[in-house]
């Protein structure tokens, strides 16, 4: 975070801008629609500018900048500066002074020189959204207000206007904060904002206030399975998006990357029950008491399991816990490892020249063993993904080569796929284990073996770091 998002109360305060050209008249008239008295410190101004000076709207000093703007004592009655001026001297000089007295201050299009910056803004007052690049794109700011504003209705303010004239009764209604976040959610998502979106306001106060005076029972606790996906947070779903926002509790294990739990709610208690082979955090039977635990004390828990809950990711053992105990839940899929890091590793899992079906298989059974079907398994033409098979590798090439496949059968390892640290690491059923070892390799880890490894170089397409892959390319093995 290169700029703390902070929203500044400036009615009624001064603020300082010197420059009176095009650029000054922008940064003006968003200060004066937040209510602040503006002082314009400038030789000319521009045709706007001048209009707002005409019409008593800004305070004009027509002359050039001089260090007493910031430095005498009325100067400190100014809450910020905004430089806008044509001279890369002027601007520098009104930075250091500005930020020696710790006045926040903005030198339009020079970042290095500011200590705010003003971001692109929604408006739907008294909501109003803030997007900042830190000041490296503002068009790319520009471009993502303009595909914000397309998804957040201009009916978004009369609606805040709306409920903060019901906060004091909520809060007198409902004494807990629990309670209070439950009612609004509800009423947020309910007949009473879709009343107002239609343009029925008297409908939609009326709604508010029979659900305030009704008795409003208070929330039962519910748990969220939802699949993470295999570590990408752009792979959720919009369902999971929208339950990862709404949950008290949040049980996470370690394949849940950070990214997707920066997404979730801030205020969230966050529970880690991460489990790697042969050091389990938390015993899954705990997990499973965890989860029936908070659900009965009233609250929304999120269980965020890395790839598919129900795709080796043990949820139907916790939902089967769930059930036994009379718990109310519900189950989002994501996007599995297979398919999340073949896609990306631009290995397609079937492909009418190579593979006619694809098999997913664990590397690890619940007792430690490999103890796997490998006639079923050994076949040309198909597709094998081992999920959690690093450790088992040398089982798995000595099984399938005894089972029919050739030694030089394609295989791939995709580490960390679909993330910024994607590796991609391409061999044979022979050399696995040796690549593993000189590769370093670790989970999470997938392992996929089948001829259609060989489109590999043909059609990747991801490239989490442009310097990482020259490093790669360049060191020993194939891989990206």
């Amino acid at each position: 975070m290169d700029f703390f998002p902070i929203f500044m109360d400036i009615k009624g305060r001064q603020c300082l801008v010197i420059g009176g050209g095009k650029v000054a008249a922008r940064k003006i008239a968003l200060l004066l629609k937040a209510g602040a008295l503006v002082q314009v410190v400038a030789p000319e101004l521009c045709r706007e500018v001048r209009e707002m000076a005409g019409t008593g709207e800004i305070k004009h000093i027509e002359r050039r900048f001089e260090e007493l703007d910031i430095c005498d004592s009325n100067a400190c009655d100014s809450v910020l500066v905004i430089a806008a001026t044509s001279s890369k001297q002027t601007n520098e000089n009104i930075s250091q002074l500005a930020k020696a007295r710790s006045m926040p201050v903005n030198v339009v299009d020079q970042p290095h020189l500011c200590s705010f910056i003003m971001p692109s803004i929604v408006d739907r007052s008294p909501i109003q959204i803030a997007i900042s690049t830190g000041g490296t794109s503002p068009v790319l700011a520009r471009l993502l207000r303009t595909r914000i504003e397309s998804f957040i209705p201009a009916a978004y303010g009369k609606l805040a206007q709306l409920v903060s004239g019901f906060r004091s009764q909520v809060i007198e209604k409902f004494p807990k904060a629990e309670q209070r976040r439950y009612f609004w959610e509800v009423i947020l998502e309910g007949q009473v904002t879709e009343l107002l979106f239609q343009g029925n306001e008297p409908a939609a106060r009326h709604a508010l206030q029979c659900a305030i005076d009704e008795d409003f029972s208070e929330e039962v606790g519910e748990v969220y399975l939802v699949g993470a996906g295999p570590g990408d947070p752009d792979l959720l779903t919009f369902k999971a998006l929208r339950l990862m926002q709404r949950a008290d509790v949040v049980v996470y294990d370690r394949l849940v990357s950070q990214g997707i739990l920066d997404l979730v709610r801030r205020d969230a208690e966050l529970v880690y029950v991460g489990k790697e082979r042969n050091n389990h955090a938390v015993p899954q039977e705990n997990i499973n008491q965890c989860l029936v635990r908070y659900a009965q004390e009233g609250k929304r828990v999120l269980r965020l399991k890395g790839g598919d809950p129900f795709i080796f990711g043990r949820g139907g053992e916790e939902i089967e816990t769930l059930k036994e105990n009379n718990v109310i839940f519900q189950v989002v899929p994501g996007i599995t490892a297979a398919a999340g890091c073949s896609s990306y590793a631009g290995i397609p899992l079937t492909h009418r020249d190579y593979s006619q079906s694809c098999v997913f298989v664990t590397g690890h059974l619940k007792d430690g063993t490999v103890n796997l079907n490998w006639k079923a398994l050994a076949h040309q033409n198909q597709t094998i993904v081992f999920y959690m098979g690093l450790q088992a590798v040398k089982v798995i090439h000595r099984e399938l080569v005894a089972h029919g496949l050739s030694d030089d059968t394609p295989a791939a390892l995709v580490e960390q796929g679909t993330t910024e640290n994607q590796r991609v690491h391409i061999g044979t059923l022979a050399n696995l284990s040796e690549i593993i070892e000189r590769e370093k390799v670790k989970a999470p880890t997938l392992i996929i073996v089948g001829h259609v490894v060989t489109l590999h170089d043909k059609l990747k397409w991801f490239n989490p770091s442009s310097e990482r892959t020259t490093a790669f390319q360049s060191a020993r093995g194939r891989r990206i």
